[in-house]
């Protein structure tokens, strides 16, 4: 069963300096029926305007992933102990620990308890990024964080694993029970099909563009979630750029 989660049906907040959108139930926004998928909580699609961002604010036993679609993203935490390779070469800001640009791709595990601040590094024009939640397995870990690039001629015309348990096939690893590919398609001749486990549920996200997923058509901001599928199969895509989630039903 596909059950397709609109991208004008997401919830919104809308300030100054930040447009967002939630797939699901985030801060103000409540929707009882969109509580998450499985063990993914938040997918939030932000837009930061020029130099802005999320001051110092505090999280704590979540498994956080930044993906940039366009700008420059700086992170600053105090986290004591960094698992971090570094990030594109990018002009810093005062004292960053990390500079992320599209094709990079970060995994912060807030464990017992993390305080970092999030802006725009650039100055003159805005950064798009998502920010996904995944429900811990552990509770109470020691707080860490990953940052790989992934770039984009790897992810054409096929989907790439960014994110997994255990860290498999040259993604980041994470403390929670999922796995996150992302994939670039577009024209008739680049398609992916990705097995599904009748065990698990999984969720795609259309980050930009348009693709069909088993024959159904998604645009930029939609999602599907998947339950019962036995493959997942993307083809036809106009400039796509896909983010399809793995998922424990928990």
């Amino acid at each position: 069963m596909i059950t397709v989660r609109a991208a004008s049906d997401r919830g919104r907040t809308s300030t100054g300096w930040l447009h967002s959108a939630h797939s699901f139930s985030f801060g103000s926004y409540f929707d009882l029926r969109h509580q998450g998928h499985g063990n993914l909580l938040v997918l939030n699609e932000d837009i930061i305007a020029p130099g802005k961002g999320f001051g110092t604010h505090g999280h704590r036993d979540a498994e956080i992933v930044s993906y940039v679609l366009s700008g420059a993203l700086a992170h600053q935490d105090d986290v004591p102990q960094k698992q971090a390779s570094a990030p594109s070469p990018t002009p810093a800001l005062p004292t960053p620990t990390g500079i992320l640009r599209p094709g990079d791709v970060q995994r912060m595990s807030a464990g017992w308890g993390v305080r970092h601040s999030e802006f725009n590094a650039l100055q003159d024009q805005d950064t798009h990024f998502l920010q996904i939640w995944f429900k811990p397995l552990f509770t109470g870990i020691r707080p860490s964080y990953e940052t790989r690039h992934f770039p984009a001629a790897d992810r054409r015309g096929r989907l790439v694993q960014l994110v997994s348990r255990r860290g498999t096939d040259g993604s980041l690893s994470m403390n929670a029970d999922a796995s996150l590919w992302a994939g670039l398609f577009d024209g008739d001749t680049e398609s992916a099909t990705l097995p599904l486990h009748p065990d698990r549920i999984a969720y795609v996200h259309v980050a930009q563009g348009a693709l069909q997923i088993n024959g159904v058509r998604l645009s930029a901001g939609d999602g599907a979630l998947l339950d019962g599928e036995t493959q997942l199969v993307l083809a036809h895509g106009a400039g796509a750029e896909v983010l399809v989630f793995d998922l424990a039903r928990q």
